[in-house]
């Protein structure tokens, strides 16, 4: 494949000289997805962003999903969206590939994969269409239309009103353009489905899968099971060392460490999760203000955690970075 050479809003060159899909496969960090950072007025916060996502870089993430799902793309408007994926792609100078989000109905997707492509993003995330439950052969018509109007690759992500068909994935498969599918249902029979029936009908493509549900490590052992390793990692945002960690563990089958961290750490945190709507963003926002980064509130309509849960948040992270040093007491000397 040729290099991709595009160029920042900046005027930056940013140059991909192997494949989206070589670059998310080779790194060995997880998948970070930043916050979005936004000022005391509720506006843009472009130099805390770009300090966030440098330091995600820094702590071995192996590549940004900017301006996705945990980074409130759809609070964006089409002028902010382009202003934080530049930003994204400044702070990780091209040592990690940038992949933008893309969503709402087939017009708006289109303009917002270009304007990604004008900031130097390097691979579209395609967030489900707008409200509307449509049928499969519609979803296939959405997703080809966005692919045939970017030269980005597409991910095309599996979640609420956009839940595919193994026939439709193998479709989506063939279409040009669309490298991947991030699941963020968590019906194993079905990706198992969709994972063989791809692997049938298309035995030479390169094709991609990632487990996108939130904190999605604690499902990271039964994902890994039917072949899927790479993930989305919202704790990567406010507990690096943590999400690291369990990568390594996930990744060398170091199952004993890794069923440490979801028994203490990762089970817990999506326990709290859940009693909060939208806590799967204002709790991982809150997360990184704890962290010492300044990265403001969710806007509306999420809300902020309660003041008890921000206590339990800050306890459920204490113990996760206490499982990180403490030795497991060997099988024979315990009582």
């Amino acid at each position: 494949m040729i290099a991709d050479v595009h160029r920042s809003s900046q005027g930056a060159p940013v140059t991909s000289a192997a494949p989206l899909t070589d670059r998310l496969t080779r790194g060995e960090g997880p998948l970070f997805f930043p916050v979005t950072a936004y000022g005391p007025d509720g506006g843009p916060d472009l130099t805390t962003y770009r300090e966030h996502v440098a330091a995600g870089v820094e702590a071995g993430a192996a590549a940004v999903f900017t301006c996705c799902g945990t980074g409130e793309f759809h609070a964006l408007t089409p002028e902010e969206f382009g202003a934080y994926v530049a930003a994204a792609v400044e702070a990780t100078a091209g040592r990690v590939p940038v992949v933008a989000g893309a969503g709402y109905g087939t017009a708006l997707a289109i303009r917002f994969a270009r304007i990604a492509q004008e900031a130097g993003a390097d691979g579209l995330l395609a967030m489900p269409p707008y409200l509307v439950v449509a049928g499969q052969e519609g979803l296939l018509r959405h997703y080809a239309a966005l692919a045939a109007a970017t030269p980005l690759p597409v991910i095309v992500y599996q979640r609420d009103n956009a839940v595919f068909t193994p026939e439709t994935v193998v479709e989506l498969a063939r279409t040009e353009n669309i490298v991947g599918l991030k699941d963020g249902v968590g019906d194993l029979d079905l990706m198992q489905r969709i994972v063989s029936a791809v692997r049938t009908a298309e035995p030479d493509r390169d094709f991609l899968y990632f487990n996108g549900l939130p904190t999605a490590e604690l499902t990271g052992l039964a994902y890994r099971g039917i072949g899927i390793t790479l993930y989305s990692s919202a704790v990567f945002c406010f507990a690096p060392e943590i999400a690291v960690a369990f990568h390594r563990a996930l990744g060398s089958g170091d199952d004993a460490t890794a069923n440490r961290l979801i028994d203490g750490f990762y089970r817990p945190l999506v326990e709290l999760r859940a009693k909060g709507r939208g806590y799967a963003v204002s709790l991982v926002k809150a997360g990184v203000r704890m962290r010492g980064l300044d990265v403001g509130e969710v806007r509306a309509p999420l809300t902020e955690p309660r003041p008890e849960h921000l206590k339990e948040l800050t306890e459920i992270v204490e113990r996760g970075h206490a499982l990180l040093t403490a030795v497991p007491e060997p099988a024979g000397e315990r009582a």
